[in-house]
């Protein structure tokens, strides 16, 4: 898993993810953990090499509203 570099956001505190394997652990503000699987492994490339864009965002688009992924309370 790699830490995704820490970018200002009011929803995500900290993402793992693991572009090999299409695992994301996802730490909100809110003190919930959610581990999400089939995380298409393209969008966790994007994020780790572009820091300007927003977690909040990617985490609902890739990983939250996206037909693809399965999650787990963690």
């Amino acid at each position: 898993m790699f830490t995704i570099q820490s970018r200002k956001s009011s929803a995500v505190y900290n993402i793992n993810a693991n572009p090999i394997t299409g695992a994301v652990d996802v730490c909100f503000t809110n003190g919930l953990r959610y581990e999400y699987d089939n995380v298409s492994r393209r969008a966790i490339v994007n994020l780790m090499l572009n820091p300007n864009m927003s977690l909040g965002f990617w985490v609902n688009d890739n990983c939250v509203n996206s037909n693809r992924s399965t999650y787990v309370a963690a």
